[in-house]
């Protein structure tokens, strides 16, 4: 419980330093995203009603920055990060037997295409919502370029958070990674 208590401290305190983090001006200005991370590992090592509050926080945090309402109409509405989260979270949690026997490869991969996703569904529906669906270059690179960056942090964030796993003594982790 102590290591999930740690998981939701740290998606917050995620979720408020991603507005201080630059946007990456030689990837067109591309941005950073660490919950989408946080949020991953831990569909990997929570069991499901747990993966499932986290995604739960994590897309109630999401929602309270991005709901955008222009005029009389909703852009972006309340709860549809939530609903992602959970899925993309399921998926993960779906392929936690790859983590069980300590093979990361796959979830850092998809760590990566599930953050593009996030991104993906927020241009989609305020451009739905606009009327005006338009993918450029820059587009492009606004959707992928968090997710490779967010594929090549995945291995250090894992590794990190699976540390703080272990200090914990979180019993859920794989038999090999635990300090007795």
């Amino acid at each position: 419980m102590i290591f999930f208590l740690i998981l939701l401290a740290l998606v917050f305190i995620a979720q408020i330093a991603e507005f201080f983090i630059p946007a990456l001006p030689w990837l067109y200005n591309a941005h950073i995203y660490i919950v989408p991370l946080i949020v991953f590992y831990g569909a990997m090592a929570l069991p499901f009603p747990l993966m499932l509050a986290l995604a739960l926080y994590a897309g109630i945090l999401l929602d309270a920055l991005t709901v955008q309402v222009v005029g009389a109409r909703v852009e972006i509405s309340l709860g549809w990060s939530i609903l992602l989260y959970a899925v993309l979270a399921g998926i993960m949690h779906g392929l936690r037997p790859l983590f069980i026997r300590g093979r990361w490869e796959v979830h850092c991969v998809l760590s990566g295409i599930c953050t593009s996703t996030i991104i993906l569904a927020q241009y989609l529906m305020i451009t739905f919502r606009r009327g005006s669906l338009f993918f450029s270059r820059e587009v492009w690179w606004q959707i992928g370029g968090p997710g490779l960056i967010a594929m090549l942090m995945a291995p250090i964030i894992f590794w990190l958070l699976q540390w703080m796993g272990r200090i914990t003594a979180y019993p859920y982790l794989p038999e090999g990674n635990r300090f007795e």
